[in-house]
């Protein structure tokens, strides 16, 4: 049985019937494609990944050789560049403006999004639209913000860095679509996720994040690098608590 198959086609509201049609194939094709997990042709994989608005890895995680997920998760990576500084303003401005479906947002700080590229009001007006927002924060009173400051050598004014930036995004956290959390998490990487590309700023000890690398992330079907940190984001993402503008002004 392929339960995601069964759920992907359920949240769409698709039966074996209209996939059966989609696809020109036959309704028990599609029958055994559930019921006993058999695995379509790559043709049909692509197919119904695509009407399922799901990937082809999520699908049918056992499909494909470790040989070849390795080969397509190298070539998700669009481009390297060394230093975040390096990473193109035209980069960052498609990516914000481009996106239309989803925005995830994983950092300690991150006050360059809001002071360089003014993201609080552009994402509040994507959220009041409709485009889910994620935003995910470092908690100014956990430990793992301190250690940060510690490892940049600026020590408790890198707490102060994060309410920074927390105060350009307060006036909009009683926005029903842009959501705000706090984690106290180990950060290994700050994510930032618009649709189906993602810029991963590497974390490196000692240094601050402009200066360290990031990854040109774009998703693929049959890749595991871009779910690979999604997976990251959501495990933050579950175990974080809900921003509340008042510790501002504690």
């Amino acid at each position: 049985m392929n339960e995601r198959l069964r759920d992907a086609m359920n949240r769409a509201g698709l039966k074996p019937s209209d996939i059966a049609v989609a696809l020109d194939v036959v309704p028990k094709t599609v029958e055994r494609w559930i019921t006993k997990g058999r695995v379509p042709y790559p043709k049909h994989m692509s197919a119904l990944a695509a009407l399922l608005s799901e990937t082809e890895n999520y699908l049918w995680p056992d499909a494909l050789s470790e040989q070849r997920r390795a080969e397509v998760s190298e070539s998700e990576v669009v481009k390297v560049y060394p230093h975040r500084s390096n990473v193109p303003a035209e980069l960052w401005k498609r990516l914000i403006k481009e996106a239309t479906e989803q925005v995830d947002i994983l950092v300690f700080a991150g006050l360059y999004l809001a002071e360089e590229h003014g993201l609080a009001k552009k994402l509040h007006k994507r959220a009041a639209g409709g485009m889910p927002v994620r935003l995910l924060f470092g908690d100014p009173e956990g430990s793992r913000v301190r250690e940060r400051g510690l490892e940049e050598g600026i020590g408790d004014a890198f707490g102060s860095r994060v309410e920074n930036a927390l105060a350009f995004y307060a006036p909009y956290a009683d926005d029903s679509g842009l959501q705000i959390r706090l984690h106290d998490t180990t950060l290994y990487n700050s994510i930032l996720r618009f649709d189906d590309e993602m810029l991963v700023n590497l974390h490196v000890h000692g240094l601050v994040g402009a200066q360290a690398p990031v990854l040109h992330l774009r998703q693929l079907g049959n890749g595991s690098l871009f779910e690979t940190y999604m997976s990251s984001l959501e495990d933050i993402w579950e175990n974080a608590r809900t921003f509340e503008p008042a510790i501002l002004a504690a």
